[in-house]
Order: structure tokens, then sequence, then C-alpha cells
């Protein structure tokens, strides 16, 4: 309902809060457009502003709606979001680092998500040339959706300890996927849970009784045509969570499924189908390299959720009045801006700095994954696991120098989340009752 003209028409008892946030940037001497830059190069920004006029001009990615639909219409509408991305990238010929400029600037997950970013950044940083034709050019088409299927029900964080099997059968020359119990359900698997109909599997490899360790696995789960579970696939949507509802996350369970050799994603390992043999990688560190990417983004999408919301609550502090003192004069300017008091100074600006120090610790990480990639591509062919010493002095630095990237990231991603999690909390709290709205945009950050 639209309110009436002469509720229009009211104005702020005070200032009005376009002049405040006006008065306190004057106030400061940073060149923003200089800083901006720096942070994040004139190219990028440019790219970025040209990109979202493109997606405002079409009505689906109008937000009016985001906090009034329930989940349901929320994934419904995130899908067709989703889609219509997809869509303008062939349009516009956008490359990958474009179509994410275009996904962040909806600042809402979709979808699609992990299928444009784990799914194909497993494919090709692990598959072999045969399976990138089989596989990695119709997700890259996006002719098949994947999902990364990692995280189950009682392992998250211990990798190795992983329940799903992956038992190669020397009969047929073929692997079964099996979940021997309730705890290894494939758990919180974005894009797993509506959308996706192929994922990789990560599952405890098993060689005539012997275990292997986590391995990779091309599984496809939905058929191409109904979209109906495969025989001996159980999955579905785990539920409404606290946020990411636009997502659907989602469980796996598998009851003894074949696939063939080739799904067994092998650029690093493999198993021989003549000797039945395992050939391993130079080091075990380089089947973990896609959770080392995610987590290296994580660190980055960290430093960019809390600037979000130090902005919102620095610029609505800036905008609210609170209390006049005692001892002012009768020509005093009005109640206090709340951004005046220490102890508001004291709870967001060490949050300030924290988004420029997560910001530039994500860009190092992101930069140290690619340079370890680079170096593997040239060492995984060359070194024998005999090479290994105990640091990254010795012949294999590639694989060890992941080892420690794997470590680096496992800590920064822990550090990063909190540190913005709970920055989140404390700016809700600096705005007040207002935080607690969701049209404050806080909430969203989480």
């Amino acid at each position: 309902m639209s309110p009436p003209q002469w509720v229009k028409d009211l104005k702020p008892s005070g200032p009005q809060g376009t002049e405040l946030i006006e008065a306190e940037r004057k106030k400061s001497n940073i060149n923003v457009e200089k800083l901006s830059n720096f942070l994040f190069t004139k190219e990028v920004l440019e790219r970025q502003e040209y990109i979202l006029k493109i997606l405002q001009a079409d009505k689906i990615f109008d937000k009016s709606n985001n906090y009034f639909d329930g989940r349901v219409d929320r994934f419904k509408t995130s899908l067709a979001r989703a889609k219509r991305l997809r869509q303008l990238q062939v349009k516009h010929n956008w490359s990958e680092e474009e179509y994410h400029v275009a996904n962040d600037l909806i600042s809402e997950p979709t979808p699609y998500g992990l299928h444009s970013t784990m799914y194909l950044t497993t494919l090709r940083g692990q598959g072999t040339p045969e399976q990138h034709k089989l596989f990695l050019e119709p997700a890259e088409n996006y002719k098949a959706i994947g999902c990364y299927a990692q995280t189950e029900l009682g392992h998250g964080s211990n990798v190795r300890g992983l329940e799903t099997t992956a038992t190669w059968n020397p009969e047929d020359k073929t692997f079964i996927l099996h979940s021997p119990h309730l705890t290894a359900s494939k758990w919180w698997i974005g894009s797993l849970g509506r959308t996706a109909n192929h994922a990789v599997v990560m599952a405890q490899l098993i060689i005539a009784g012997k275990p292997y360790g986590p391995h990779p696995f091309v599984l496809q789960i939905r058929d191409m045509k109904t979209h109906e579970p495969l025989e001996g696939v159980y999955v579905g949507d785990i539920g409404p969570k606290f946020g990411y509802n636009t997502m659907d996350n989602g469980f796996l369970l598998l009851n003894h499924v074949k696939i063939p050799h080739i799904n067994m994603l092998a650029k690093f390992s493999r198993v021989d189908p003549e000797t039945n043999k395992y050939v391993k990688p130079s080091s075990p560190s380089l089947i973990y390299g896609t959770l080392t990417w995610v987590r290296s983004t994580i660190v980055l999408q960290s430093g960019g959720v809390l600037a979000r919301g130090v902005t919102i609550a620095t610029r609505y502090a800036a905008v609210r009045r609170q209390f006049q003192d005692r001892d002012s004069g009768p020509d005093a300017a009005g109640e206090n801006q709340v951004i005046n008091y220490t102890m508001v100074q004291y709870r967001l600006l060490p949050l300030l700095a924290a988004t420029f120090a997560l910001h530039f610790t994500g860009k190092a990480m992101m930069g140290l994954y690619q340079d370890n990639q680079a170096r593997m591509q040239q060492n995984s062919a060359n070194v024998s696991d005999s090479n290994r010493g105990a640091g990254p002095e010795e012949l294999n630095s590639g694989s060890d120098l992941l080892a420690d990237l794997h470590a680096t990231s496992c800590g920064l991603k822990a550090l990063g989340s909190t540190t913005a999690a709970e920055g989140l909390e404390v700016c809700r709290r600096a705005c007040g009752g207002h935080g607690y709205s969701s049209f404050s945009g806080i909430g969203t950050c989480k």
C-alpha cells in the first residue's frame, strides 16, 4: 500500500540524513576514487559498472520483493535469475570472471553457484584431457549441472574421515559408490537439493579391501530428461536454514551405485585397469586442490560481506542522532550524531580496518593458489614420492607448498569467517532496533 501524500511530505525533525552523510564526507581527506582503484583496479570497477547497468535493465533482478517472498518463491526466483545470468553470459560473451562479477552483484547465492565454481574448478583441476571432453565440456555449456559433494553428516573438516566408499571392481572395471552408514550422507552440498544432475563425489577409494583415502568421482545423480533420481540414489533438499535460502543445499545417499573406470578423476592419481593397482599422486595434497581453492575464496569473501555490513552501520551512525549534551548551549545543533560517541567508534572502526586486512589477505591467498597450480602442472608428471622431504626446499616444491597453502587457507578460512560473522553482529547491534529489520540489509550479509 502506497502512503498518502501527507505522509510523503513529512521530513525528519532534524537535519536530513543525506545532509549529514555529505557533511561527514567533506570532513575526509581520502580520495575515494584512488582508494577504490587501489583496492579493485579501475578496469574491474568499470567492468562492474557496465555489468550492473545490464542487470538493472532486466526486471528479473529487481530486489524489491526479496524480503517478502517465502523460501519456495525465493528459490524459484533465484533459479530464474541464475538461468537469466547464463543467458546474459552467452549474449554478451562474458568471461568466467565477468560472470562471477554479475553473480556477486545479485547479492545472493544462486542455485548454479556451486556448478560455476566448485564443480567446474574440480573438473578442470583434477580431470584428464579425456575427462575434460567427457565431463567438462558439457558442464561449461550448462548441458550438465553439477555440484561438489564432499561434506558428510558425520564429517566436515576431517576429510580423511569421510565414510562414503568407492570400491574398485576388477571383474567389470567399475567403481561401486556406497553410503555404508547414515553419517555417510553427503550433507550441506550446495546445488544438490534440487538443481544438479551430476556431482563430484569425494569417496574413500578401496582396492582389494585396502583403503587409499578420499578421491573424486563423477556421478550422474538424476535423469537428464525427467530430473528424477537414478536407481540407488537418494537425494533431496535439507530444508530451511537461518540464511542462504536461495541455495538448495542438499543431501545424498548411495546404495551400491556402479560407475565406469573413466569416472574417477585421474589427473594426479588413478587405478590401472589392467593391473588393478593404485597409481598414487606425487603428493596426497594434490587431491584437495578444490577444497584449498574454496577456502582461499572464503577469506576474500569474508572481507567483502563484512565491508558491506560496516558500510551500512557506519552510514547509519552518521545519520542517527541520540541525546544532547547537558552543557550544550541554546544554540547547539540538536542531538549528537551516534558516530561521535567513542564507544560506537570503538566498535566499528576496528571492523573497518579488518575489512582491508581480509581483502588483501584474500587476494594474496588467491595469488598463492594460482601460483601453486602452475607449479604443480610442471612438477606432478616428473616427481616421484621418494623425492619428498620435510619442507618446501626439496625437489617436489609444488606439492609441498600446496600442503602449506592447504594449512594456511584452513586457518584463515576459520579466522576470516569468524571475524566477519561476529563483526556483522556488532554492526547489527550498532544500528539499534533498526538493525534487527531485514531492511537494514545486514542480516542477508551473514
